[in-house]
């Protein structure tokens, strides 16, 4: 009795080995049971048998087969127990899987190392101390913080690709916390133009010595006019607060609701209202020349929402504020479809009278994505209007089957790939890249779910809606729908050339 003791004791130790990998649960439960229904088997054989001969053997027989299993879980725990990196380069077998942070251990070097890095591949910043201008009387340091989020998200080999939903807004955010930081000790809420010139200028450099792409400025269409007000007419403390109801203004924006705001908007309102009343002044000074125009009056008003913009963030903490501007950003760029679409008439003349799976058409259709994957990483919603407004296109041109369904396309297909066949939606809320030093760069996607590309009913995109409860999203997939079985009890070995992705399963938010 004392060898079956023994046994079952193995057997618990195995069993225990395996629920610290929860990955692995399932696979080691049935494993388990079987080896524990052999052993009740052989126990009781042994129970009949005299001799510790025989009853050694059997217990180094249990020992030796639960060895595997500790082997299997040390690999796991312990990456560089792999012994070989081809067999953690296969891409995953479903879209279905837990969140999964990938070790930085199981990413090879670059085979070619005479060329440039992919713009994704894992990559470390060089720093430097920055060359300033010596005239920007500015403490960087107390914006340290701000200034170390915004070079991770405009880093050198990303900015371009996470321009449109992550740097830009990052930095744009940057330079309304600079500006209000700048002013608070003055009755100014603005810049004047030489010292915005020196301050942007040093702006610039210190996001380059820190890993910042120094073409950002290009990138993001973004000027040291920026920092001046440039046509709004009210740029001092006094006047702005005489013309805006600024407790009404703080309570709008001190918090933002990320769930909210982008449907029923409370600040985005509020900063209107106030954008509105302090660019008026310029239109009485234009009534008497009557040579106000459309465009000059669009200019003041986001001029002086630049302006109120430095005005909260003198009230507001640094990460506060920040905060609420990236909401607001996720707001606007949700908005529309970032990519460009060149005329689809390949697409339309493959396309135009099928109405059931063609080779041609899905040929045509698939090569024309295959360059719209090259462009940027967009988010989800952007997807959906992307996806809307393509077909709205393919639709104009006399497509009037779902080709999505025939040909089996995909939201994620409109965004960046990785290994050819796994598109990276973001999500709609503010997302960063985040630097680790042991992991390089990161971010957050949306990997999990096939979700499949809504067809437009007409060629119009007016009935469009991403708010409830107007909203209509395409319907998540059923485990019927999937494309591939899903996998929810064994390791997935998953290997992302690209970055350590974050995997949530989140679709929208």
């Amino acid at each position: 009795m004392r060898s079956a003791s023994s046994g079952f004791t193995a057997l618990l130790k195995t069993l225990l080995g395996c629920v610290i990998n929860y990955n692995r649960f399932s696979y080691c439960m049935i494993q388990w049971c079987q080896k524990a229904r052999r052993a009740m088997d052989c126990f009781q054989t042994v129970s009949r048998l005299k001799g510790s001969l025989c009853q050694q053997l059997i217990l180094f027989i249990l020992w030796l087969s639960s060895f595997q299993d500790v082997v299997t879980l040390q690999t796991l725990l312990d990456p560089s127990h792999v012994s070989s990196t081809s067999e953690l380069a296969n891409p995953p077998s479903t879209g279905l899987f837990e969140p999964i942070e990938i070790s930085p251990a199981v990413i090879p070097r670059y085979p070619y190392p005479g060329e440039s890095l992919p713009p994704m591949y894992p990559t470390f910043p060089r720093t430097y101390e920055p060359n300033l201008t010596g005239r920007c009387p500015v403490n960087f340091s107390a914006l340290s913080n701000i200034m170390g989020k915004t070079a991770s998200d405009c880093s050198l080999p990303l900015a371009a690709l996470v321009g449109n939903v992550i740097c830009c807004p990052q930095l744009g955010s940057l330079l309304h916390i600079f500006q209000g930081y700048y002013s608070i000790n003055s009755d100014m809420l603005v810049l004047r133009n030489a010292v915005a010139n020196d301050c942007f200028s040093d702006i610039i450099s210190i996001l380059a010595s820190r890993g910042a792409n120094s073409t950002i400025p290009t990138v993001c269409t973004v000027k040291s006019s920026n920092l001046t007000g440039g046509s709004c007419p009210v740029k001092d403390v006094n006047t702005f607060e005489k013309m805006v109801n600024t407790s009404k203004l703080l309570e709008a924006c001190s918090t933002v609701d990320p769930l909210k705001e982008c449907c029923r908007p409370v600040c985005q309102p509020a900063i209107m209202e106030a954008a509105l009343k302090i660019s008026g002044t310029q239109m009485m000074l234009n009534e008497n020349k009557n040579v106000i125009g459309e465009t000059t009056h669009i200019d003041a008003i986001n001029d002086c929402k630049g302006v109120i913009y430095s005005y909260l963030s003198r009230k507001l903490p640094p990460d506060a504020a920040n905060t609420a501007f990236r909401i607001l950003s996720a707001c606007k760029v949700n908005k529309v479809c970032p990519l460009e679409f060149n005329q689809p008439l390949e697409v339309i003349k493959a396309c135009r009278n099928v109405a059931a799976p063609s080779p041609s058409c899905c040929s045509s259709l698939n090569t024309y994505i295959a360059g719209i994957q090259k462009q940027m990483l967009i988010t989800n919603k952007q997807a959906i209007i992307c996806a809307t407004m393509f077909g709205s296109m393919l639709r104009k041109g006399g497509v009037m089957t779902n080709v999505y369904e025939l040909c089996d396309v995909d939201l994620k297909d409109f965004s960046i790939q990785a290994y050819g066949q796994q598109g990276c939606l973001l999500r709609s809320l503010p997302a960063d890249v985040v630097f680790d030093n042991s992991t390089g760069y990161s971010f957050t996607c949306d990997l999990t779910d096939n979700i499949a590309a809504p067809w437009p009913s007409s060629s119009s995109m007016s009935s469009l809606s991403l708010c409830a409860p107007e909203m209509s999203l395409p319907a998540l997939p059923t485990s019927e729908t999937l494309k591939n079985p899903g996998c929810h009890g064994c390791m997935l070995e998953i290997w992302v050339p690209i970055f350590s992705f974050f995997v949530f399963s989140t679709f929208l938010y």
